[in-house]
């Protein structure tokens, strides 16, 4: 999962309404932080969490998000310390919930669903947890509940090695993360590591342009990777937690997906969820578009 960062790696002027179909601006949260966010599109209130950690939405929007909005309501938000909001002295995964319930609130929404993608995941779920009287559902796409766990990690090493036709051994439980950076430092230099996010390097040079063309910040991101033991709490397993989440969930996940793990979602046990399950990598929204609005389109059309 640390391979995903890697690769990955104003205030508004007057209130807008929820129900403009077209609307971007910024919104300050209750500890002072620009937050920066875009509506568009006419339907149920739907609000974005990016993966990365600390991933700006362009990328989501600009590769077939967009494409939601024919039924949907898309709300995109750029994290606190991400794409173009501001940076904040706290990153706390607290905190990070509360921005996105004082966006629902800033835009006088009854219930929303949350979309998320990667390690956005386990914001979503934080989220649905503490305010389930506002979730109306989730749609989890190729996320993590747990970053860095020990079994999506080993198959993310034999996977790389795989690739590097290399022998597969045997690695104890403390020396996974050294031997994922190993596995992963080789296939770089081969120029082959976005392989853990998708087969056709096309792909990553077309989220590479757009990045380029939305400049962000990352400090959210860097403070999650960099110093894992200030934030523990994103490292922690929220699969379990899952049986005590009772809004409808939507569960995309990735046949060939080797960033999170194809057997990670096995773990959740949401009492009202559904799984799909698309032959294809970790960015489904862009490599597999139809198959992906398709899927969230029944979803959202079947919950009442």
């Amino acid at each position: 999962m640390k391979t995903i960062a890697l690769l990955l790696f104003f205030v508004s002027l007057t209130v807008v309404s929820a129900q403009n179909h077209h609307a971007e601006g910024f919104f300050e949260t209750s500890d002072h932080v620009k937050i920066k966010y875009k509506i568009s599109g006419k339907g149920e209130a739907c609000i974005y969490i990016p993966g990365g950690p600390g991933q700006g939405y362009p990328s989501f929007e600009l590769m077939g998000g967009s494409s939601l909005e024919r039924n949907m309501q898309m709300i995109y938000m750029d994290q606190r310390g991400s794409g173009e909001s501001g940076t904040s002295e706290n990153y706390h995964l607290n905190k990070m919930v509360q921005d996105i319930e004082e966006l629902r609130q800033h835009l006088k929404l009854k219930k929303i669903f949350l979309l998320a993608h990667s390690f956005g995941g386990i914001i979503a779920v934080s989220y649905a947890k503490k305010y389930p009287r506002y979730t109306k559902g989730l749609i989890l796409t190729n996320v993590t509940l747990h970053f860095l766990n020990d079994e999506s990690v080993k198959e993310q090493i034999e996977y790389g090695n795989n690739l590097l036709q290399a022998e597969n051994r045997t690695v104890s439980k403390d020396s996974l993360s050294l031997e994922l950076s190993k596995v992963s430092s080789k296939l770089r230099k081969k120029r082959i590591g976005y392989k853990f996010l998708t087969e056709d390097i096309e792909t990553i040079k077309q989220m590479d342009k757009i990045d380029s063309l939305h400049p962000r910040i990352v400090d959210f991101g860097m403070a999650v990777i960099s110093k894992p033991k200030d934030f523990p709490e994103y490292y922690a397993d929220y699969a379990p937690i899952t049986k005590d989440i009772h809004a409808p969930v939507l569960i995309i996940t990735g046949k060939k997906d080797k960033a999170v793990g194809t057997q990670h979602y096995k773990t959740f046990r949401f009492p009202n969820q559904k799984v799909v399950s698309i032959d294809g990598g970790h960015l489904l929204y862009y490599e597999r578009n139809k198959e992906f609005v398709n899927a969230v389109s029944r979803f959202v059309n079947t919950t009442k």
